[in-house]
């Protein structure tokens, strides 16, 4: 497993999408209870633009660990990207209920919060 995670890794970081893809579905296929490869691949499929197959991974991930604030930033993320700001905001809230600092999650929250609740008079 943390051959498979590491090279995975070390190929997302190198820019080969494709192969850490390979890798973190070979370390699921492997052990398709381990969260943080579903969590990796969505990452590698986000930069290929595969939003969908991004937001599956996400959803498994969220379904084995439901506190992963990672995951739920990511998710936060893709709908942001698809220009969904209710869940977008939804979900970057739902990542400070679980860990109040964190920094793009705040950001995020801040950014999209008057588009959300609309600018008062």
């Amino acid at each position: 497993m943390d051959l498979l995670m590491t090279r995975g890794q070390d190929a997302l970081e190198a820019g080969e999408v494709e192969d850490a893809i390979g890798h973190f579905s070979a370390l699921i296929d492997h052990a398709p209870d381990f969260a943080e490869a579903y969590h990796r691949r969505a990452t590698a499929f986000f930069r290929q633009e595969e939003l969908g197959l991004a937001l599956s991974d996400l959803a498994q991930v969220l379904t084995l660990n439901p506190d992963h604030f990672e995951a739920t930033y990511g998710l936060g993320v893709v709908m942001e990207t698809l220009d969904r700001t209710d869940e977008a905001f939804d979900a970057y809230s739902r990542v400070l209920d679980t860990y109040p600092t964190h920094e793009r999650a705040l950001e995020a929250v801040e950014r999209l919060r008057t588009r959300v609740s609309g600018q008062s008079l």
